[in-house]
């Protein structure tokens, strides 16, 4: 063949000494055809020796299908998270014979449009819209009427599945860890609802996992002595638990809304002269790699980032899941060494 064109099925069908139309029933796969064992020998030693490739458009035409999925997100590659959510995405893909497309629109609604419509173009089979944390969303109009998964993030009214963690079970889970270990006063949450002036709807997942922690509380007659509201990062978890330690109410344990929070109030117990979980005992969310290398180290709820992406692709082909529906992937517990039985 001439190097740089294209081998086609006529070449294979001259170099096997067939017809092309032979080359095409055994090429793909067709069954109920006589043609004998020789014949298909050749046929398929020709196509390996030449190189050939079916020609993906000719077959989109004849199947309806490109055997492609975009994955269109607002940030989430560019996160830490990204790596376990696309891995999950493209095995999955991968085990049925379909590429992901992987594609970043920065959250620029505009630039979402135009990401959808060059994936429409392109005639993928079906867009999976991400975000980088749980939050409502408004689907670009066009992507109305096509086969759609929504993964991390919800869109009321928009007819197709979500999938988001299951983070009101995550809640419940924080609560029974501690009740466990014997804690039913002295429990407070840093981080809350995240009912702060830059999100004053508060933050998702937060309202959830507050949620599933005070009824776990309650149906055991224990109550949070506490809720305090702030942003979910280190400093901002440092500096409320010091300001809790030196308004003269201990904590006796602190659920902290994410490992950065925690990892905040290290920092303020260890100053303060307390230990975890001697003094103070934390539980948390989201399994960063910061919540193994604390000392000791941090017990928390995994965000399940690899089991979304494989979830969210599997419903691409769940044609009963396809109208609507809230998928929740389990938080799995990750228990280290930061919740003990309260001092007496």
């Amino acid at each position: 063949m001439t190097s740089g064109r294209r081998v086609t099925m006529a070449d294979v069908a001259r170099s096997a000494g067939v017809s092309p139309t032979t080359a095409s029933f055994v090429l793909s796969g067709r069954e109920g055809v006589r043609i004998s064992e020789g014949a298909r020998a050749r046929v398929r030693d020709a196509a390996e020796a030449l190189g050939y490739r079916p020609n993906a458009t000719a077959r989109s035409l004849r199947t309806k299908s490109t055997k492609t999925i975009g994955f269109v997100s607002d940030g989430i590659t560019t996160t830490p998270f990204a790596g376990d959510v696309v891995r999950g995405a493209l095995e999955a893909a991968a085990e049925r014979d379909h590429a992901l497309i992987i594609t970043e629109t920065g959250g620029a609604g505009s630039s979402e449009s135009a990401v959808v419509n060059v994936l429409l173009d392109r005639q993928a089979d079906a867009v999976i819209l991400a975000t980088m944390f749980t939050r409502y969303v408004v689907p670009p109009k066009e992507l109305h009427g096509r086969r759609v998964v929504l993964l991390n993030c919800l869109a009321p009214g928009f007819e197709a599945p979500s999938v988001i963690p299951d983070e009101i079970a995550a809640g419940r889970e924080a609560g029974r860890v501690l009740l466990d270990a014997g804690h039913r006063s002295g429990i407070w949450a840093i981080g809350g609802h995240q009912a702060v002036p830059a999100t004053p709807e508060g933050i998702f997942a937060g309202i959830e996992r507050m949620r599933g922690l005070q009824e776990v509380l309650r149906a055991q007659r224990a109550m949070l002595d506490g809720v305090v509201e702030c942003e979910w990062n280190a400093e901002d978890g440092y500096r409320e638990v010091r300001a809790l330690l030196t308004s003269g109410v201990p904590p006796r344990a602190l659920v902290c809304s994410t490992d950065r929070v925690s990892f905040g109030a290290y920092q303020a117990l260890a100053e303060a002269g307390l230990s975890v979980p001697g003094d103070v005992s934390i539980i948390s969310f989201d399994d960063q790699d910061i919540a193994s290398w604390l000392r000791p180290a941090l017990t928390t709820l995994a965000l399940p980032h690899y089991e979304m992406g494989r979830r969210a692709v599997e419903l691409v082909f769940d044609k009963e899941a396809q109208v609507s529906g809230v998928h929740r992937v389990t938080m799995p517990l990750r228990e280290r060494g930061s919740v003990a039985a309260p001092r007496p």
